[in-house]
């Protein structure tokens, strides 16, 4: 299991302490941060080359963690949440408990709900949400594989997770999407 290579525990404390991670999510490698720490986040903005309006989005280890940041949660997409066997990340017009630096420049914030072992126990440990960004600068195309990564983001972050480098099945952002006014979803990202 993962915890043979990577020491959880030690990559929750370097979290804590505002340094980013370059990590397997349960789609692609991104990059990361406590989404919490302003000086943090600002960092991510500056490796990845990015305007602070964009938005993040954000990985939860549960539709329970969801519900804290997402308290009106409909209970037609709680339902959809639980059981779609893909990664989904949906946008969220209204949030709480989460700071304008993570939003997108209208308030909405971006969240998905992990379903990767190591991203689920990683964020159950930090014990609030983790940002997850493409680990590529902004306007290059994402990494497929750990090894699609730019020396420049790697030597840029704190700290490298080495489960996973070896994957060499290529894979995918996930989709992007948001419930309309009728309830039915409409992908931002497919």
């Amino acid at each position: 299991m993962f915890l043979l290579r990577d020491d959880i525990s030690e990559i929750v404390q370097l979290l804590k302490n505002g340094k980013i991670i370059c990590y397997p999510t349960d789609t692609i490698w991104g990059i990361g941060c406590d989404p919490l720490y302003e000086p943090a986040v600002s960092r991510l903005n500056d490796i990845k080359g990015q305007s602070p309006e964009n938005g993040y989005i954000l990985l939860v280890s549960s539709i329970e963690m969801l519900k804290r940041y997402v308290p009106k949660l409909h209970p037609r997409l709680e339902t959809l949440l639980g059981h779609h066997t893909r990664p989904l990340t949906m946008i969220y017009p209204e949030s709480s408990g989460l700071p304008q630096w993570i939003k997108d420049k209208n308030g909405s914030v971006a969240i998905r709900v992990a379903s990767d072992e190591f991203c689920k126990t990683l964020i159950e440990e930090f014990g609030s949400p983790i940002i997850s960004t493409i680990a590529a600068k902004t306007g290059q195309a994402y990494p497929a594989t750990f090894g699609g990564i730019s020396s420049e983001i790697l030597v840029a972050v704190d700290y490298v997770v080495k489960y996973r480098q070896d994957d060499k099945e290529p894979s995918e952002p996930s989709p992007i999407a948001k419930m309309d006014r009728y309830l039915e979803l409409e992908f931002i990202r497919e």
